[in-house]
């Protein structure tokens, strides 16, 4: 009797939810196919049915082209994938956002974990006042995962539920709401990744006998309304306004049938061709000078090259915008640790090996005789190194001293650049210092974007000139980032920066770098100008690094038991203060670990210049190596001419420079 009641039960539920699903299904009408070209090639029976009135045979004729197309080629998902991808595991990840999206819990960023959106979806729920939440929630991105896990193990619960949250999604979000919620559902960059990610999405479900001919219609006339949204109301500048143009081009390529479909692709054009000359520098650094959103925009640049070949209209985009792809990639393949990390500079986090690696794999595509780029794709096994080993990037102020391309390499990236925007921070010199398999000085990284009060404090933490490895005057943030390179040349045994950033009102930084025999590094840095204050030397250590700080002989170093060591030195010969900083260091969004932080300190009182002199010195073992410095006759740091002796170990070996030369 029991087992009958739940027979009875669960088949009373199915029959209901058939029924609501049944009950949600809109007429088609002879307005549903307004938006479609019925004279597109392969839609010649949707039209004659169409022509004939049969609005219902035309919607399933339509359904069954798009079944069975395959002049379009999506490059993730594709129907006719299914029998292959069947029982394959999707991953822990993608299983558990599937399920969860099932429950409503959802995890609108990758930063947070799943919140109940309640049995009916409000989406408006706003658990953590971070906007990205709430943006990224209108991003939808659990639907990609629903679709893996429809295509892998061919369960309808995961089809009848997406077109339930799609159809609800519409009917609770449409445009002119509220001002609140366009705000967050319609800010142009989110309904970009919609139209962006639903291409995919479509094909994973296209196949389900839930997606009926009505709701076919529901979903090309809402990603119609999507995509035409975005030419209208584009972003003004920046990494936004580019995905939003490779996004709407690539909607005009995967639905060619749109009666929009060229003017799509031709907006989308037009923009990346501008925007390419003005956000990317001639040496191939994106403008806002994080290595994130950097790659980001290779990516982008990438895929609208692709779409626009899918859609026969590469011959628009110039060879020179092939050729600044090529730049912006080099670029990454320079700035790059061994581990296929780049320097967390501004709103940058740290990126899995393997993403990386299959990113420079899709590159080598394009670029297929270009040996770095090769040699990145395959960690090492093919491709050539350049002749080079430093490198310098002027007009975006990257400089990588290296002395290897390999795990044991010693690589060193400092960021001396120009003004930059919204991912930059305040941090001219700033650098991470990368030894034998271990980062030293990983930059603070960014933890947070945007939101209330409380996670603006939190991100303007992370933004602080003082919690990056730079000098400050009374620990205020910079007033100007605007480097200018004084000389940057390299050689044999010593390679050499020198830039003047004007940091402060009446202060000037002058930092110089050099890289003495491939082995250790020499900091100079001068304050230039009227103003006074306390200055202070800034450096931020990793935060299982474990060091001894000597107040005693102004120095800081490491303890690793691998005997992979760093010593921080100061080399000034007038007084200098060595004194403890708190430090934070953020990998991934909204995660943040504690670490050592230090500062060399000294007053400046008067107009005159003070400087810093500080060494960084790579070590085996735990003893740490005693050095000295000893100005030679002839050195003469106010006019650039550097002629010292180091005594390492009593060791001792000229370094000479000339700085203006």
């Amino acid at each position: 009797m029991m087992n009958n009641l739940k027979k009875i039960t669960a088949l009373f539920f199915m029959l209901l939810a058939g029924y609501i699903t049944h009950a949600q299904e809109m007429p088609i009408t002879k307005a549903s196919f307004d938006n479609i070209n019925l004279f597109y090639p392969g839609l010649e029976k949707t039209k004659q049915l169409y022509t004939e009135g049969k609005y219902d045979a035309a919607a399933n004729e339509l359904l069954s082209y798009y079944r069975n197309r395959k002049t379009i080629r999506h490059p993730d998902f594709n129907v006719g994938d299914e029998a292959r991808f069947r029982g394959k595991d999707i991953g822990n990840a993608n299983k558990e956002k599937a399920d969860n999206a099932l429950l409503h819990k959802f995890q609108p960023h990758k930063g947070y974990g799943f919140f109940d959106y309640g049995t009916d979806i409000n989406w408006d729920y706003w658990p953590i006042k971070d906007n990205e939440v709430r943006w990224q929630l209108h991003r939808v991105a659990w639907w990609t995962s629903m679709g893996l896990a429809y295509r892998s193990s061919a369960d309808e619960k995961y089809a009848k539920e997406w077109v339930f949250q799609f159809r609800d999604w519409e009917k609770k979000n449409y445009l002119g709401r509220s001002e609140e919620n366009d705000r967050f559902a319609w800010r142009p960059l989110e309904v970009s990744e919609r139209i962006q990610s639903l291409p995919g999405i479509f094909n994973l479900f296209v196949v389900s006998p839930n997606f009926t001919p009505s709701f076919l219609l529901e979903f090309l006339n809402s990603f119609n309304k999507q995509t035409a949204y975005i030419p209208q109301n584009y972003s003004k500048e920046g990494n936004h306004l580019l995905f939003e143009a490779q996004r709407v081009l690539g909607a005009g390529a995967f639905f060619p049938e749109f009666k929009q479909a060229t003017e799509w692709r031709k907006s989308g054009i037009e923009i990346l061709n501008r925007e390419i000359k003005l956000q990317v520098l001639a040496d191939g650094v994106q403008w806002e000078l994080s290595p994130t959103y950097h790659v980001g925009c290779i990516e982008i640049f990438t895929k609208a090259y692709n779409a626009a070949k899918m859609a026969g209209v590469a011959k628009e985009f110039p060879e020179s915008y092939i050729k600044t792809i090529e730049k912006m990639i080099l670029v990454t393949a320079n700035i790059s640790f061994p581990d296929y990390n780049c320097p967390m500079f501004g709103d940058t986090w740290v990126v899995d090996k393997n993403v990386r690696i299959k990113q420079f794999a899709a590159w080598s595509k394009m670029f297929p005789d270009d040996g770095l780029i090769q040699y990145y794709a395959t960690e090492g096994k093919s491709g050539k190194l350049p002749d080079y080993l430093s490198n310098g990037f002027p007009n975006g102020g990257f400089y990588t001293f290296r002395n290897g391309w390999n795990d044991k390499a010693t690589i060193m990236v400092v960021k001396a650049g120009p003004p930059a925007e919204f991912h930059a921070q305040p941090d001219n010199g700033t650098f991470e210092l990368w030894i034998k398999g271990r980062n030293f000085t990983p930059d603070s990284g960014c933890y947070i974007y945007s939101g209330d009060a409380e996670v603006t404090k939190m991100r303007n933490w992370y933004r602080q000139t003082r919690v990056h490895s730079t000098l400050t005057l009374n620990n205020e943030n910079m007033i100007i980032t605007k480097a200018e390179q004084n000389k940057w040349k390299t050689s044999k045994n010593l390679d050499i920066l020198t830039y003047t950033n004007p940091s402060y009102k009446d202060l000037n930084h002058q930092r110089t770098v050099l890289f003495v025999d491939q082995k250790y590094f020499i900091i100079i840095d001068k304050a230039i100008g009227k103003a006074t204050g306390n200055l202070g030397a800034h450096f931020q250590l990793k935060e299982d690094s474990k060091p001894v700080f000597d107040k005693t002989n102004n120095k800081v170093y490491t303890t690793y038991e691998d005997g992979n060591n760093l010593l921080i030195q100061s080399l000034n010969t007038d007084k200098v203060t060595l004194n403890e900083e708190e430090g934070k260091v953020s990998y991934s969004y909204a995660k943040e670990i504690a670490r050592p932080a230090f500062v060399f300190e000294k007053a400046k009182k008067d107009a005159a210049t003070q400087q810093f002199i500080n060494i960084l010195y790579p070590f085996e073992g735990n003893k740490t190596p005693e050095i000295s410095i000893k100005p030679n006759t002839g050195n003469d740091f106010e006019k650039g001419i550097i002629n010292l002796s180091i005594s390492i170990d009593g060791k001792k070996s000229d370094v000479k420079a000339n700085l203006q030369d």
